[in-house]
């Protein structure tokens, strides 16, 4: 059993790591016969019209950050991916299926606290979560640091991105897991972890100056914004929120509140299918459309957020400066990355042993890989999301998909 830092010849690429890819070459990095992205995009968000409410003004500004970068793009398109993972890497495609993350990064991770009050790091949504082969979930964490790396947001090598990622994963196999609790051990991601860049000043200041749109919130959502306060009597207030990048288009609303003269928030954000069900119809195949936030939840190696759950199709979750996503960019220059990565990979076995009759087979598996598949895999992605993005960025995005008949927050 080894790590992944026995790379390809460095011959083999001419390139250097951190150079984009050639104009005149990134048509060739994308596979033969799936639709150009244009077209992709207005047929799944069309879909995802079906089975949730869209905000028109999200989605378009979703697009205008797809074009912002490759990593960007990346996050914002988990549904080109599944077009494109299965005609790319078709023998890691075989490889045994778990309930995987399905839209892992390196910004994919935040903290929360437990129903103890200590602080946890680990994955931090489950949007896209279904059952696909454990190869794609470390596929594309690896090429989304590969991504970053170009942008600069990474100093360390591809090959060290991959042997931490998938020494990690290694690790965690082989100890059955163990959930990142950030008390008295791991003083380093700690650390990370609380910077100076999640003040609690800022971040309620950010939260209260959300704008007091005029857009309907459902009253199951009200509902159980309300039930999750730690006060049924507390006098809430409720905001739409733009945040992330995949999940832009939509639905998300913010509860304020005052407890005990300090402020408290919870967020309501609409779940649609995994992406990976439109993409398998778009190939003529049927997956199964339920939704499985929870299963994923209670079935991980996991410390629990006791406020985390999917109920009636829409996360509910605690909003504070401690519980919330890392953005990559916010954490200090002077940081442990080689850790950090291996720790993302010792997370995504934590995920993965949750899927407990499958792991004997995903051991074996990853036995027999040669030296340096995930090297030669995430470079393989990367390359071809990278010439998407290209294309998307030299194209006027699409317009917003027509209105779906009126099926209602997530009616499927």
């Amino acid at each position: 059993m080894t790590d992944d830092a026995a790379a390809r010849p460095q011959t083999t690429r001419t390139r250097s790591p951190g150079a984009a890819a050639p104009a005149e070459t990134a048509a060739a990095a994308l596979p033969a016969g799936v639709p150009p992205v244009q077209t992709a995009t207005i047929d799944y968000e069309t879909w995802l019209g079906r089975h949730v409410d869209i905000i028109a003004a999200d989605l378009q500004h979703k697009h205008r950050l797809m074009g912002g970068g490759a990593f960007a793009f990346l996050r914002a398109t988990f549904y080109r991916w599944m077009q494109f993972w299965p005609e790319m890497c078709p023998d890691l495609d075989r490889a045994p299926r778990v309930l995987a993350v399905g839209d892992i990064h390196i910004e994919n991770f935040g903290t929360w606290r437990d129903i103890e009050g200590r602080l946890v790091w680990g994955v931090n949504d489950f949007d896209e979560t279904c059952e696909l082969p454990y190869t794609l979930d470390l596929v594309r964490l690896a090429a989304s640091a590969l991504l970053a790396q170009r942008e600069g947001a990474i100093g360390s090598s591809a090959e060290d991105v991959c042997g931490m990622i998938l020494g990690g994963y290694h690790r965690g196999l082989e100890t059955d897991g163990r959930p990142f609790v950030l008390e008295e051990k791991r003083g380093w991601l700690r650390t990370l972890a609380i910077n100076e860049l999640r003040d609690p000043v800022r971040f309620w200041d950010k939260l209260n100056g959300l704008p007091d749109k005029p857009l309907a919130v459902p009253h199951k959502v009200r509902r159980a914004l309300r039930r999750n306060m730690p006060d049924d009597g507390l006098r809430i207030t409720v905001r739409h929120r733009v945040a992330g990048v995949g999940s832009l288009g939509r639905p998300r609303f913010v509860a304020l509140a005052r407890w005990h003269g300090a402020h408290v928030a919870r967020e309501a954000k609409a779940v649609a299918p995994s992406a990976a069900v439109w993409a398998a119809g778009t190939r003529g195949e049927r997956m199964k459309d339920d939704i499985r936030y929870n299963d994923i939840l209670d079935n991980a190696v996991r410390c629990p957020d006791p406020i985390l759950r999917l109920k009636d199709d829409w996360v509910i979750r605690r909003l504070a400066p401690d519980c919330s996503k890392i953005d990559i960019g916010a954490l200090p220059k002077k940081r442990e990355e080689r850790k950090l990565l291996r720790a993302m990979g010792c997370e995504v076995a934590n995920i993965h042993l949750g899927s407990r009759r499958a792991i004997k087979q995903v051991r074996r598996d990853l036995d027999e890989r040669p030296a340096g598949w995930l090297t030669e895999a995430a470079h393989r992605m990367a390359d071809a999301v990278q010439a998407d993005w290209k294309v998307w960025r030299g194209e006027a995005g699409p317009q917003s998909p027509p209105e779906p008949e009126n099926t209602g927050h997530g009616t499927r």
